[in-house]
């Protein structure tokens, strides 16, 4: 039977530590590493809902995608949810572990599952390559098979993403051929010059704030925008992240089970027009 340790060992193997950024927290979050691992939930938050999950199907540890304590803490007392979920794990002994930016920047990583997701096809690019090696780095660059509009880019990039409240907010002239896409899994706001300077004709990314949003389509002959729920745009990565797990695991002769949440951690839960609220 496969210990914790072992399967941090290859998780950490394919997503190693020292790619994460310098604020960053990531690798082994609770557990106890000589503990027995047979099932393997991976998921993007580490919340409540996704722990209930995990104790219904019995796994022994959870991965995800954001750190349960970015910023540090002091406590673990029961009094928050942070405190309440650690205790709920701790209690039931199921282990938790993150990939973060390790995993945004990993070849392949968070982007090159969003890619895949949105049709994008051939090799990939990062969008902004890492300086210690070309083949890593945040976003990623590709082509479409065929052009389309990005009317129709964006209902197929729609298809390919987990559904959402928000679903997809598109900037730029819905009937312009859209040809080489830029990606970013999650917040994308710092890459808007990147992308620019790239040369694509539309970056999908998320969490796209008013104010640079509207300035980038001020400049002409820019790439249009697509705008997705930051959860969709990583949920992607994680059936990638259990299939190398799995795989890696194998050549080693251990076995475990893994499973990809369906459960949708995204904040917003339905939009509603101004005549709905009267």
């Amino acid at each position: 039977m496969p210990t914790l340790a072992d399967v941090v060992r290859e998780l950490e193997s394919t997503y190693d530590p020292r790619w994460a950024e310098s604020w960053d927290a990531v690798g082994l979050v609770c557990g106890d590493p000589s503990s027995e691992v047979r099932r393997v939930l991976f998921a993007v938050d580490p919340v409540a809902a996704v722990a209930e999950e995990a104790l219904r199907w019995d796994a022994d540890l959870i991965v995800t995608h954001h750190p349960l304590y970015l910023r540090g803490t002091t406590s673990v007392a029961a009094t928050t949810f942070k405190g309440r979920l650690v205790h709920t794990l701790i209690k039931n002994d199921v282990g938790l572990f993150t990939a973060h930016t390790n995993a945004d920047v990993a070849d392949p990583g968070v982007s090159d599952a969003l890619a895949h997701a949105v049709g994008l096809t051939g090799p990939l690019t990062p969008l902004l390559p890492s300086a210690d090696d070309p083949r890593r780095g945040l976003g990623r660059v590709g082509s479409l098979p065929a052009p389309l509009s990005l009317r129709e880019f964006a209902r197929q990039a729609a298809r390919g993403l987990p559904g959402t409240a928000g679903g997809l907010r598109v900037a730029g002239d819905l009937d312009r051929e859209v040809r080489r896409v830029a990606v970013s899994g999650g917040s994308g706001d710092s890459l808007l010059g990147t992308a620019r300077a790239a040369g694509v004709d539309v970056f999908l990314t998320a969490d796209l704030r008013h104010h640079p949003a509207s300035e980038f389509m001020e400049a002409p002959d820019g790439p249009a925008l697509i705008d997705a729920a930051h959860w969709a745009t990583e949920w992607p990565w994680l059936a990638e992240a259990a299939r190398r797990l799995t795989s890696g695991l194998a050549g080693k002769g251990i076995t475990v089970e893994t499973r990809v949440s369906e459960t949708v951690t995204d904040a917003w839960k339905t939009t509603a027009e101004c005549e709905d609220l009267k």
